[in-house]
C-alpha cells in the first residue's frame, strides 16, 4: 500500500500547474469555455513520483479534492474573472502507465484509478444530475444540501425553526444545482475476446463535458475510479454482493480513427521494408490462412477486402463506399468457416457471426429498456465492426426478415433504427466477408447462382466478388492437399512460417488503411475505361444480354485501389487495374456470368437472378397466357405449349421448365390439372 499522507498535496499540485505547459492550458480554459484540464500522468510522475502514486491509490481525495482546489487557485491567478464564473472544475488524467483488462476489473480495484480499453455498446440519454439540493422549510428557510451517492440526501433539521426531516422539506428545483449525466456500457473489443468466452462489460458513469462524447460503436480508452454499489432485491433490501461500475474521469474516443492498433517505430520500419519487396502481394496472399491449402484467387480477394478502397463523398453529400464485399459459396468441407474466422482475427477490427444465431437487432442495433424506464440503443455486430470486417458465416441460413437489415449497410454504410421512440443512424463502414452453402447440398453448374443459393438477388448483387468453391476430384490437387493436411496434423497444427507473421500483418493492414489513400493514374483510368466499354459492346443492342453495369466498374476501382494500398503506393497503376480486371473476370466466370467459349456475357444472371434469354421467355409466356385468358376463362397447357412452339419457336421442354418456375414464383397458378391462370395481385 502506498503511503498517501503527503505534506501539502494541494500545494504540490499547484506547483505542478505552474509548469509552463499547464499554465498555457489553464489560460486557454477561459477562451474555450471549458471547465477541465487534462494532465499527462508521466508529466506528474516526473514532477513528483510520490504524488503520482498517491493519485492512483486515493483518486477520490487527491484528484477530486486536492488537484481541483489547486486548479481553482491557479485559475484565479491566470484569469480571476473566469475562475469566479465557472462552478465545477475537473482535473482529467490520461496516459496511465498500465492499462487494466476490462475482464479483470474486480474487488481489488475498488477506489483505485484505472484505465482500460473497450467499445461502447450502449448509451443512455443525458439526464440532469442533482449536485446541490436546496430545500424549503415551512418557515421559509432555504437549506442547501450537497448531494452524492444514488439517493437524495435531505436536511436533518431546519437551522431557523428546528423542524426535523420528519416534518417534511420541499425541494426547490429552480434554486438547486444540476449537471448533465449519462451512463455508458463499455464491452471488451470483439477481436480481443478469448475463444469460447462471453464478452464482459462494465457500466461507466459520466458527467458534464464527458456526456455524449462517445456513442454506440465507438472505441474508447476510459480512465476512471472503480466504485461499487450493492445489488437490491425488491422487497428484501440490499444484498451482500455488489456491482462494480466506473466513475469516468476521462474518455478518449478512438472510434473516429482508423489506426487504433499501436504501431511502434520498429514496427513501422518493418512495414516499410516489407512493402519494398517485388512480390509483396504474393507474400500477403501466402500469409492469409497459411494452414488452408490453395484457394489463391479467394485469398487474393480477401487481401483486397482487408485493405479496401478509398471512400469518396460527392459534392451533394452522398458517400461512395470504399469497402469491398466478398461472398464464398462452397460445397461442405471447403474450409469456408476457417477462412472467415482467420480473417476476423487478422483484421484490425473483426467481428465473426454465424447466420443461424443472428437476428436483425443483433446485426444492426437493439432498442432496450433501461433501469429508469427509458429506451436505450445497443450496437450490433455491423456497428461494432465499423471501419473493419464483419465475417458472416452461413448467411443463407438467416431468416429473410433478419437479412433485410444488411441491405442498407452494404451500399449506404449506415444502419438506421426507428424503434421505441428512438430514431437514429449509426455508422457501419464495414466490409462483409460472407459464406454460404448451396441449397442442394453441392453446387449445380447447370443452375444459375441465384438458383443454387438461398439468398435474395438484392443481397447477391451487392457483393463485389463471388467465388464458388467446388469439391471436385482432381488427382494432382488431391495429392498436394492430402500431403498438406497430413503435414499440418503431423506437426501438431504448426505450419511453415508465413512470409508475414499474423501480428505484423494486422499492423501492416492498419498502417495502410490509416495512412495510404491511393489515387487513380490516367493510365489506370484508361485501362479500366477500355475494359468497361469493351464489355458493354458485347451487350449487342436492345433486348440482348447486358455484359456489365456501372456497379461492376465501381467494384473494379475499389479493387485496384486496394491492390495499390497493399503495396503502400499512393498511385493506382495499370498493373493494379489489370489485376482487378483479372480477379473480376475470375469471379464472373465462377458464377456463370462470363462464358467465353460460348461468347456469352450476361450480368443479369447476378443482377436479377435470371439470364436475359430466360427473362425474354418469361415475358413472352406471361403475355401469351394473358391473351389466351381473354379467349377462355382458363388456359390449357397443351394449347399454350403448341402456340409457344409454332409462334415463338420455344421448344416444349424449355416452356415446361419456365411454366413450372412461374407457378413456383406465384406469377401463374393452376386452378386444376392441365390448366393455368395468371395470378392477380
Amino acid at each position: 500500500m502506498v503511503e498517501v499522507s503527503l505534506k501539502n498535496p494541494q500545494e504540490r499540485f499547484q506547483d505542478f500547474f505552474k509548469i509552463e505547459k499547464y499554465r498555457n492550458l489553464i489560460k486557454q480554459m477561459a477562451l474555450t469555455n471549458r471547465s477541465s484540464i487534462t494532465i499527462d500522468f508521466f508529466d506528474l510522475l516526473d514532477f513528483d513520483s510520490a504524488l503520482a502514486k498517491a493519485l492512483l491509490e486515493k483518486p477520490e481525495k487527491f484528484l477530486n479534492e486536492y488537484a481541483v482546489e489547486a486548479l481553482r487557485s491557479q485559475l484565479k491567478i491566470e484569469d480571476k474573472e473566469y475562475a469566479e464564473l465557472v462552478e465545477n472544475l475537473y482535473v482529467r488524467v490520461k496516459g496511465l502507465p498500465e492499462k487494466t483488462s476490462l475482464r479483470s476489473i474486480g474487488a481489488k480495484h475498488i477506489g483505485k484509478l484505472i484505465s482500460f480499453d473497450g467499445i461502447v455498446v450502449r448509451a443512455t440519454p443525458a439526464h440532469p444530475l442533482l449536485t446541490e439540493a436546496v430545500f424549503r422549510c415551512r418557515c421559509g428557510q432555504l437549506i442547501p444540501v450537497p448531494q452524492d451517492g444514488i439517493l437524495i440526501k435531505r436536511p436533518l433539521k431546519c437551522p431557523n425553526c428546528a423542524r426535523d426531516k420528519e416534518s417534511g422539506f420541499e425541494l426547490d428545483i429552480e434554486k438547486s444545482k444540476f449537471i448533465s449525466s449519462q451512463e455508458l456500457r463499455v464491452q471488451e473489443k470483439p477481436e480481443e475476446l478469448p475463444p469460447g468466452q462471453l464478452p464482459r462489460y462494465v457500466d461507466v458513469f459520466v458527467v458534464d463535458e464527458l456526456v455524449d462524447i462517445a456513442r454506440p460503436g465507438d472505441r474508447v480508452v476510459v480512465t476512471g475510479i472503480v466504485k461499487a454499489r450493492p445489488e437490491v432485491l425488491p422487497g428484501r433490501g440490499k444484498l451482500r454482493s455488489f456491482l462494480t461500475y466506473v466513475e469516468a474521469n476521462n474518455i478518449e474516443t478512438l472510434g473516429k480513427e482508423l489506426e487504433t492498433i499501436e504501431i511502434s517505430p520498429e514496427d513501422e520500419k518493418k512495414i516499410l521494408e516489407i512493402a519494398k519487396k517485388d512480390f509483396i502481394h504474393k507474400d500477403i496472399i501466402d500469409s492469409i490462412a497459411p494452414s488452408i491449402y490453395g484457394y489463391d484467387d479467394v485469398k487474393e480477394a480477401i487481401m483486397y477486402l482487408l485493405f479496401g478502397g478509398v471512400p469518396k463523398v460527392t459534392p451533394e453529400g452522398n458517400t461512395i463506399r470504399g469497402d469491398i464485399h466478398v461472398l464464398l459459396i462452397g460445397d461442405p468441407g471447403t474450409a469456408k468457416s476457417q477462412l472467415l474466422k482467420y480473417v476476423a482475427r487478422v483484421a484490425p477490427r473483426g467481428v465473426y457471426t454465424s447466420g443461424r444465431g443472428t437476428t436483425a437487432a443483433g446485426l444492426t442495433a437493439a432498442v432496450l429498456r433501461e433501469r429508469a424506464g427509458g429506451m436505450v440503443l445497443e450496437a450490433g455486430a455491423l456497428v461494432l465492426a465499423d471501419k473493419g470486417v464483419a465475417a458472416v458465416d452461413e448467411i443463407d441460413k438467416m431468416r429473410d426478415e433478419d437479412r433485410v437489415a444488411m441491405h442498407e449497410m452494404m451500399e449506404q454504410q449506415t444502419v438506421s433504427v426507428a424503434k421505441g421512440g428512438i430514431v437514429a443512424t449509426l455508422n457501419a463502414r464495414t466490409s462483409i466477408l460472407a459464406a454460404a452453402n448451396p441449397k442442394h447440398g453441392r453446387y449445380e453448374d447447370r443452375l444459375s447462382v441465384a438458383d443454387n443459393i438461398n439468398l435474395p438477388i438484392v443481397i447477391l448483387s451487392r457483393f463485389d466478388l463471388i467465388f464458388i468453391q467446388r469439391d471436385s476430384p482432381e488427382k494432382t490437387v488431391d495429392e498436394k492437399l492430402s500431403e498438406h493436411i497430413l503435414n499440418v496434423h503431423r506437426s501438431s497444427g504448426v505450419t511453415a512460417s508465413p512470409p508475414i507473421p499474423p501480428d505484423l500483418l494486422r499492423k501492416y493492414i492498419s498502417y495502410a488503411r490509416a495512412r495510404i489513400h491511393p489515387r487513380l493514374t490516367d493510365e489506370a483510368v484508361n485501362h479500366l475505361r477500355q475494359f468497361y466499354l469493351k464489355m458493354r459492346e458485347l451487350s449487342g443492342g436492345e433486348g440482348a444480354p447486358i455484359a456489365i453495369t456501372p456497379r461492376q466498374l465501381e467494384a473494379l476501382i475499389r479493387i485496384a485501389e486496394a491492390r495499390a494500398r497493399a503495396a503502400l503506393r499512393e498511385e493506382v497503376t495499370k498493373m493494379d487495374a489489370e489485376a482487378a480486371i483479372r480477379i473480376m473476370e475470375k469471379s464472373l466466370r465462377d458464377i456463370g456470368v462470363l462464358r467465353e467459349e460460348a461468347g456469352v456475357v450476361d450480368i443479369d444472371i447476378l443482377m436479377t437472378g435470371k439470364p436475359a434469354t430466360l427473362r425474354d421467355k418469361i415475358t413472352t409466356i406471361v403475355k401469351l397466357v394473358s391473351e389466351m385468358e381473354k379467349e377462355s376463362e382458363k388456359v390449357s397447357l397443351e394449347e399454350l405449349y403448341d402456340r409457344l412452339t409454332q409462334k415463338y419457336g420455344i421448344d416444349r421442354t424449355t416452356a415446361e421448365d419456365v411454366v413450372r418456375r412461374l407457378i413456383k414464383e406465384g406469377t401463374l397458378y393452376s386452378p386444376e390439372p392441365g390448366y393455368v391462370k395468371k395470378a392477380r395481385f
